[in-house]
Protein backbone atom coordinates (compact mmCIF):
# COMPACT_ATOMS: atom_id res chain seq x y z
CA UNK A 1 0.00 0.00 0.00
CA UNK A 2 0.97 3.28 -1.06
CA UNK A 3 1.58 6.39 2.06
CA UNK A 4 -1.31 8.74 1.56
CA UNK A 5 -0.60 12.41 2.54
CA UNK A 6 -3.61 14.86 3.28
CA UNK A 7 -3.30 16.14 -0.28
CA UNK A 8 -4.10 13.00 -1.98
CA UNK A 9 -7.38 13.11 -3.99
CA UNK A 10 -10.50 11.62 -3.44
CA UNK A 11 -10.34 9.63 -5.94
CA UNK A 12 -7.05 8.01 -4.80
CA UNK A 13 -8.40 7.84 -0.88
CA UNK A 14 -11.56 5.58 -1.70
CA UNK A 15 -9.42 3.61 -3.91
CA UNK A 16 -6.74 3.27 -0.95
CA UNK A 17 -9.49 2.83 1.35
CA UNK A 18 -11.62 -0.39 -0.53
CA UNK A 19 -7.60 -1.78 -0.79
CA UNK A 20 -8.46 -2.02 3.40
CA UNK A 21 -6.24 1.29 3.89
CA UNK A 22 -7.92 2.59 6.97
CA UNK A 23 -6.03 5.80 7.51
CA UNK A 24 -7.64 6.64 3.89
CA UNK A 25 -10.86 6.87 6.11
CA UNK A 26 -9.30 9.26 8.75
CA UNK A 27 -8.59 11.26 5.86
CA UNK A 28 -11.78 12.01 4.28
CA UNK A 29 -13.71 11.43 8.24
CA UNK A 30 -11.35 14.73 8.70
CA UNK A 31 -11.82 16.31 4.81
CA UNK A 32 -15.97 15.86 5.35
CA UNK A 33 -16.98 15.09 8.62
CA UNK A 34 -17.75 19.22 9.45
CA UNK A 35 -20.17 18.89 5.99
CA UNK A 36 -21.82 16.18 7.67
CA UNK A 37 -21.80 17.28 10.94
CA UNK A 38 -23.46 20.85 9.89
CA UNK A 39 -26.06 19.72 7.49
CA UNK A 40 -27.13 16.85 9.88
CA UNK A 41 -27.31 19.35 12.76
CA UNK A 42 -28.75 21.72 10.96
CA UNK A 43 -31.67 18.75 9.70
CA UNK A 44 -31.90 17.18 13.19
CA UNK A 45 -31.57 20.78 15.29
CA UNK A 46 -30.03 18.05 17.64
CA UNK A 47 -26.58 17.64 18.66
CA UNK A 48 -26.05 14.28 19.98
CA UNK A 49 -28.58 12.92 16.96
CA UNK A 50 -26.30 15.19 14.52
CA UNK A 51 -23.16 13.55 15.88
CA UNK A 52 -24.59 9.94 16.08
CA UNK A 53 -25.17 10.67 12.12
CA UNK A 54 -22.45 11.83 11.08
CA UNK A 55 -20.66 8.27 12.44
CA UNK A 56 -23.43 6.70 11.01
CA UNK A 57 -22.86 8.34 7.65
CA UNK A 58 -19.07 7.71 7.63
CA UNK A 59 -19.66 4.11 8.49
CA UNK A 60 -22.26 3.13 6.07
CA UNK A 61 -19.31 4.92 3.30
CA UNK A 62 -16.49 2.55 4.66
CA UNK A 63 -18.77 -1.04 4.84
CA UNK A 64 -20.70 0.02 1.28
CA UNK A 65 -18.60 -0.18 -1.72
CA UNK A 66 -21.65 2.10 -3.97
CA UNK A 67 -19.98 5.52 -4.42
CA UNK A 68 -18.14 5.89 -7.67
CA UNK A 69 -15.62 8.81 -7.46
CA UNK A 70 -16.01 8.93 -11.54
CA UNK A 71 -19.76 9.73 -11.44
CA UNK A 72 -20.07 12.57 -9.13
CA UNK A 73 -17.79 14.28 -6.44
CA UNK A 74 -17.62 12.80 -2.94
CA UNK A 75 -19.08 15.49 -1.07
CA UNK A 76 -22.11 15.65 -2.78
CA UNK A 77 -22.66 11.61 -2.33
CA UNK A 78 -22.00 12.27 1.46
CA UNK A 79 -24.52 15.57 1.72
CA UNK A 80 -27.12 12.90 -0.09
CA UNK A 81 -26.48 10.32 2.02
CA UNK A 82 -27.51 12.99 5.20
CA UNK A 83 -30.03 14.39 4.11
CA UNK A 84 -31.99 10.81 3.61
CA UNK A 85 -30.73 9.21 6.71
CA UNK A 86 -32.13 12.82 8.58
CA UNK A 87 -35.24 12.27 7.04
CA UNK A 88 -35.38 8.55 8.42
CA UNK A 89 -34.62 9.88 12.08
CA UNK A 90 -37.06 12.66 11.61
CA UNK A 91 -39.88 10.18 10.03
CA UNK A 92 -39.01 8.10 13.36
CA UNK A 93 -38.61 10.48 15.71
CA UNK A 94 -42.15 11.68 14.75
CA UNK A 95 -43.06 8.10 14.69
CA UNK A 96 -42.29 7.80 18.22
CA UNK A 97 -43.89 10.94 19.34
CA UNK A 98 -47.05 9.88 18.05
CA UNK A 99 -46.98 6.32 19.27
CA UNK A 100 -46.19 8.76 22.67
CA UNK A 101 -49.24 10.90 22.19
CA UNK A 102 -51.29 7.53 21.60
CA UNK A 103 -49.93 5.45 25.03
CA UNK A 104 -50.69 8.84 27.20
CA UNK A 105 -54.32 9.31 25.72
CA UNK A 106 -55.08 5.33 26.24
CA UNK A 107 -53.65 5.44 29.59
CA UNK A 108 -54.66 8.23 30.57
CA UNK A 109 -52.12 10.53 32.88
CA UNK A 110 -50.86 9.12 35.97
CA UNK A 111 -52.85 11.59 37.88
CA UNK A 112 -56.08 10.85 36.60
CA UNK A 113 -58.18 9.54 39.16
CA UNK A 114 -61.77 7.81 39.00
CA UNK A 115 -64.43 10.50 39.60
CA UNK A 116 -67.44 9.50 41.47
CA UNK A 117 -69.74 8.55 38.63
CA UNK A 118 -67.20 6.76 37.04
CA UNK A 119 -66.93 4.30 40.56
CA UNK A 120 -70.68 4.38 41.19
CA UNK A 121 -71.03 2.84 36.95
CA UNK A 122 -68.94 0.41 37.88
CA UNK A 123 -70.30 -1.14 40.49
CA UNK A 124 -73.44 -1.08 38.84
CA UNK A 125 -71.99 -2.53 35.88
CA UNK A 126 -70.16 -5.46 38.54
CA UNK A 127 -73.74 -5.66 39.85
CA UNK A 128 -75.56 -6.27 36.66
CA UNK A 129 -73.04 -9.29 35.79
CA UNK A 130 -73.75 -10.43 39.21
CA UNK A 131 -77.27 -10.62 39.04
CA UNK A 132 -77.03 -11.96 35.06
CA UNK A 133 -74.61 -14.62 36.31
CA UNK A 134 -77.11 -15.76 39.00
CA UNK A 135 -79.72 -16.71 36.44
CA UNK A 136 -77.27 -18.65 34.72
CA UNK A 137 -77.71 -22.97 35.34
CA UNK A 138 -75.47 -23.68 38.08
CA UNK A 139 -72.87 -25.54 35.78
CA UNK A 140 -72.91 -22.87 33.45
CA UNK A 141 -72.26 -20.43 36.08
CA UNK A 142 -69.56 -22.75 37.14
CA UNK A 143 -67.84 -23.03 34.12
CA UNK A 144 -67.68 -19.45 33.40
CA UNK A 145 -66.35 -18.49 37.22
CA UNK A 146 -63.14 -21.17 36.13
CA UNK A 147 -62.56 -19.95 32.80
CA UNK A 148 -62.60 -15.89 33.69
CA UNK A 149 -61.95 -15.63 37.48
CA UNK A 150 -59.29 -18.53 37.57
CA UNK A 151 -57.92 -18.14 33.68
CA UNK A 152 -58.61 -21.49 33.06
CA UNK A 153 -58.57 -23.24 29.37
CA UNK A 154 -61.11 -25.50 28.78
CA UNK A 155 -59.68 -28.77 28.76
CA UNK A 156 -58.56 -27.91 31.70
CA UNK A 157 -62.12 -26.74 33.10
CA UNK A 158 -62.80 -30.67 31.81
CA UNK A 159 -60.34 -32.10 33.60
CA UNK A 160 -60.97 -29.94 36.82
CA UNK A 161 -65.38 -30.67 36.66
CA UNK A 162 -64.62 -34.40 35.42
CA UNK A 163 -66.45 -33.43 32.49
CA UNK A 164 -65.85 -34.58 28.79
CA UNK A 165 -64.94 -30.98 26.81
CA UNK A 166 -67.49 -31.19 24.41
CA UNK A 167 -69.92 -30.45 27.39
CA UNK A 168 -67.59 -28.10 28.34
CA UNK A 169 -67.35 -25.95 25.51
CA UNK A 170 -71.54 -26.69 25.23
CA UNK A 171 -71.92 -25.18 28.75
CA UNK A 172 -69.45 -22.32 28.04
CA UNK A 173 -71.07 -20.79 24.94
CA UNK A 174 -74.87 -21.23 25.87
CA UNK A 175 -73.98 -19.70 29.63
CA UNK A 176 -72.32 -16.64 27.48
CA UNK A 177 -75.26 -16.31 24.89
CA UNK A 178 -77.49 -16.32 27.66
CA UNK A 179 -75.81 -13.95 29.81
CA UNK A 180 -75.51 -11.28 26.83
CA UNK A 181 -78.97 -11.70 26.34
CA UNK A 182 -79.14 -10.90 29.96
CA UNK A 183 -77.53 -8.12 30.02
CA UNK A 184 -78.36 -6.51 26.64
CA UNK A 185 -81.88 -6.50 28.14
CA UNK A 186 -80.56 -4.99 31.19
CA UNK A 187 -79.40 -2.24 29.75
CA UNK A 188 -81.23 -1.39 27.84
Amino acid sequence: MSRIHSDTSDADLIFSLRQGNQNALSLLYDRYSGLVYTLALKLLDRVDEAEDLTQDVFLSFWKQEKFDPTRAKLSSYLCLITRSRASDKLRSRASEQKSIVKLQHISGSETDRPTLLDSVTSAEEQNLVRQSLSLLSEQQRQILALSYYQNLSQSAIAQTLNLPLGTVKTHMRQGLIKLRQLLRSQIG
